[in-house]
């Protein structure tokens, strides 16, 4: 999708702070982080919100949840414990329509989150 600002930031047209990046998946930093540690994750295919996937999907699904796991370690958080998080719609706090997940640790997560 040519205005989307994650496909632009995963296709490299836009600078971000990347922390990993595999031929399906680019995480970085979000820019208005909410914890010490908040990382998206972020399919390089154009995905509405889980909302939008379907059973092909289900593969990159876990990949996304693997690549936190991974990314939890590399940034000092899977020990101490974090949070994967997916928004969908407005209500659910979606601000960008491109599927992501939050990754967020670095301090106590508290319950419920808002």
């Amino acid at each position: 999708m040519s205005d989307c600002i994650f496909c632009k930031l995963a296709g490299r047209q836009i600078p971000a702070n990347s922390v990993y990046e595999d031929e399906e998946l680019f995480a970085f930093h979000d820019l208005v982080p909410q914890a010490p540690v908040h990382v998206l994750i972020v399919p390089k295919r154009h995905i509405t919100n889980i909302a939008a996937t379907t059973e092909s999907d289900a593969e990159l699904l876990g990949k996304i949840v693997r690549a936190a796991a991974k990314i939890a370690v590399d940034l000092g958080i899977a020990d101490s414990g974090y949070r994967v998080v997916a928004n969908v719609g407005s209500n659910g706090g979606q601000s960008v329509d491109h599927l992501h997940m939050h990754l967020l640790g670095g301090r106590h997560m508290t319950w419920p989150p808002g």
